[in-house]
């Protein structure tokens, strides 16, 4: 009895650390804040966090300023004084975000296929058409052996109405200049209330030139946007299907 129980529990034991390893690390992460709320993260280097890689990007031939001796124009200065918009490593400004997504699709689709009928028969063969009878009963005719008819139909109708719209603003770092002068940027931001974890994720190439006054450009100039918003906590864990259900969702064929 001891030695079924003790096989029992260790097989209990397997499943539960094998169902642990596939929920992967974000059940760890919530065990850890049973009784607290979700964590922020540490401030850290965008460019030392895993999956970083350098941008690289077709570049013109270098240019070399010339330079100009007693001259008040420094070459390459954009004004007398100096410029306090975002241009070096380290540099930080302000990401404006506003996204308007807005998709509506409609589509109808009809399908028909008739036919009135086709029928065969024999009216000679070899004189034995009147023979017919003697093995078949005597209802049948064989002028008329058979007759086939067929219809289908078919009918669709699909629609995708879909409006997302963020307006959000967040700080971004310089992480890397590019050759012609272009910046990339990555900035993330954190806000929790109460049990919910608000992560916003933002990252991109700039131009300069395109940098407002006050220090801060719109998400359109942006090229190679890339926005992540969303968070955890407990409703987010609220709303999320389990893993078992999401599994069964990608396995299952109906």
């Amino acid at each position: 009895m001891t030695r079924n129980m003790s096989q029992t529990f260790r097989r209990f034991a397997a499943l539960s650390f094998t169902a642990l390893l596939l929920s992967g690390c974000n059940t760890l992460t919530r065990l850890s804040e049973i009784g607290e709320g979700p964590k922020l993260s540490e401030i850290s280097n965008p460019t030392e966090k895993n999956g970083y890689r350098p941008v690289t990007m077709p570049m013109p031939d270098a240019e070399t300023p010339r330079p100009m001796a007693n001259s008040l124009w420094r070459p390459g200065a954009r004004a007398f004084f100096k410029d306090q918009r975002a241009a070096k490593v380290g540099d930080i400004l302000t990401v404006s975000v506003s996204i308007t997504d807005k998709a509506s699709l409609s589509n109808t689709t009809s399908q028909g296929r008739g036919g009135d009928g086709d029928s065969m028969g024999i009216t000679s063969l070899l004189g034995l058409e009147n023979s017919i009878t003697k093995v078949l009963p005597s209802t049948v005719d064989p002028a008329n052996l058979a007759g086939v008819a067929s219809s289908r139909e078919h009918t669709g109708t699909g629609s995708i109405a879909r409006q997302e719209t963020i307006n959000i603003s967040v700080a971004a770092v310089v992480v890397q200049v590019l050759p012609n002068g272009n910046l990339v940027i990555a900035g993330s931001q954190e806000v929790r209330v109460n049990a919910e974890l608000r992560q916003l994720q933002v990252s991109g190439v700039i131009r300069r030139e395109d940098i407002g006054s006050t220090n801060t450009i719109a998400s359109s100039d942006i090229a190679e946007l890339r926005v992540a918003y969303g968070g955890r906590g407990t409703i987010s864990d609220m709303q999320t299907p389990r893993y078992g259900s999401q599994l069964l969702d990608v396995i299952l064929p109906f």
